[in-house]
């Protein structure tokens, strides 16, 4: 039996009306709870948010939706369908890679055409390798999702479970590069079943092969993509969750929390006192302690992942080699990684995100028009340039940025831009995230698991933390599964939900 908070928790107020906050709200829900949600900004999202610039509809966070299973769970605790709500486009290709040496591979979710492209791009024995690691990839996740991801845990011994053996058998605490390589030899393939592990914040050489399941997420489940854009996920889940009964405050800034002695008695904003017999916190962890007056000691500080600088290009031309998302990889990659995480320099030969919404969705832009979202990381502000430099970073790595396009086949690129909007670590600092960086703590393995910081907060009776920085860590599938652990850790009843009607009072 998993720890659950004590006494009473008939009314449950949230912070943040993120994807982590969201997902809480409507699994409280489905289990008879009272669910009020206070959100700083005017629309929920969080860092899944969206703004209009001169026509363009941009997503402002994860462009990458895998999973969407995870989040119909949090609907249907409320007798509810994504699909009522949401049109997911499959994405065919999930991405498309493009290789300094000019080769092209096509990722495809499907088994039968993604061996046909391995075969045609590297031959018939990497098409055998890609087999056994597609057959690889989908044993890994089924061991791990059940006992590791979607799951809470209350000490490191909650890892000793049959499945643990499992995964070590797999192979799962050697190392993700490695592990890679006994199934592929070409470098060039080996980078598309790795690169994932750059938003973990660990590099593929030192990282665990178990995280691989974020390149089963990618490469074997499926990429999709919300008609009207990412934003459109969060839309649907606070509209749902307020039919099913939520209260959600937006343009409410969080001031600090009332306490009687061990628990939570009230979430006070500018404006408002707000009366709560539990409470869940979705802010980044510093912003989370704080309002909680303490932050758990640590024998090593945290360390974050790297960050990224994200370039919103509204353009009046598009470039047709550009599937919905291109990953432009340059012939550096061992060392991209040092300077990300080690040295603490900008990427001298980078490789990036470039996201074209408009080739599924053409709605998102004027008529005639498309947008680009191009995502190169970048070192945190902790291990690089810190937020004031980028002051003056910013519009000299900008059209650095474009440059490098241009060189890969962008040609015109700058011309054609007519609205733009280019985000940095000095941003990300600005909206509250620790160290700069959107993507949280590093998935190291003193940060993993039952090692991360925990949901349930030590010293507080009532509160549960959700979100990135908590348990089981970064990424859209992750922080909705980290929603519903909260829940569960206030609910005791993890998967369980009273009759829809219990949710819609």
């Amino acid at each position: 039996m998993r720890r659950t908070v004590t006494g009473r928790t008939d009314h449950v107020v949230i912070v943040g009306a993120g994807l982590a906050g969201l997902s809480a709200a409507l699994h409280l829900l489905g289990s008879g709870r009272r669910v009020t949600v206070v959100e700083r900004d005017a629309l929920p999202g969080g860092r899944a948010g969206s703004r209009e610039l001169g026509g363009y509809r941009l997503d402002t966070g994860p462009t990458v939706l895998t999973m969407p299973h995870l989040a119909d769970e949090a609907f249907a605790a409320v007798g509810d369908r994504l699909a009522d709500h949401v049109e997911l486009l499959p994405l065919h290709p999930a991405y498309r890679a493009c290789f300094a040496d000019g080769g092209t591979l096509d990722v495809h979710t499907d088994a039968a055409a993604m061996e046909a492209e391995v075969e045609r791009f590297a031959g018939a024995r990497e098409a055998a390798g890609y087999r056994r690691l597609r057959t690889w990839l989908t044993r890994l996740h089924a061991v791990q999702m059940r006992r590791f991801i979607d799951a809470n845990f209350d000490s490191p011994l909650g890892l000793l479970t049959p499945d643990l053996a499992r995964l070590a058998a797999l192979g799962g605490f050697g190392r993700l590069d490695a592990r890679i390589g006994r199934f592929l030899t070409d470098e060039r393939l080996k980078r598309v079943f790795s690169f994932q592990s750059l938003y973990a914040g660990v590099a593929p050489a030192r990282a665990l092969a178990a995280y691989a399941v974020i390149a089963y997420m990618d490469t074997v489940a499926g990429v999709y993509f919300p008609r009207g854009g990412m934003h459109a996920l969060p839309r649907a889940m606070a509209a749902a969750a307020v039919t099913a009964g939520a209260d959600l405050r937006l343009g409410r800034d969080v001031t600090r929390l009332e306490r009687s002695g061990s628990r939570i008695t009230a979430v006070v904003t500018a404006d408002e006192r707000i009366p709560c017999d539990a409470v869940v916190l979705t802010p980044d962890l510093p912003a989370a302690h704080r309002l909680l007056g303490r932050r758990p000691r640590r024998p090593v500080p945290l360390r974050h992942a790297p960050s990224a600088v994200v370039l919103h290009a509204g353009t009046t031309r598009t470039w047709p080699h550009l599937a919905h998302h291109t990953l432009s990889f340059g012939t550096a990659w061992h060392r991209t990684f040092e300077e990300l995480t080690r040295t603490g320099t900008l990427m001298t030969d980078p490789s990036l995100l470039i996201t074209r919404p408009t080739a599924s969705d053409p709605a998102l832009a004027p008529e005639g028009r498309h947008l680009h979202y191009v995502l190169a990381p970048c070192p945190n502000t902790e291990t690089g340039p810190d937020a004031r430099a980028w002051s003056d970073l910013a519009p000299r790595y900008r059209d650095r940025l474009l440059a490098t396009l241009e060189g890969r086949g962008l040609a015109g690129l700058a011309a054609a831009i007519e609205e733009e909007c280019l985000v940095t670590p000095a941003d990300w600092t600005a909206q509250g995230h620790a160290a700069g960086t959107p993507f949280s703590v590093a998935h190291t393995f003193a940060q993993t698991g039952p090692f991360r910081p925990r949901n349930l907060v030590r010293g507080t009776d009532n509160a549960v933390l959700a979100g990135c920085g908590t348990t089981p860590g970064v990424g859209v599938p992750t922080v909705l599964i980290s929603g519903k652990l909260a829940a569960a850790r206030i609910t005791g009843t993890p998967g369980r939900r009273t009759a829809a009607k219990g949710g819609r009072r």
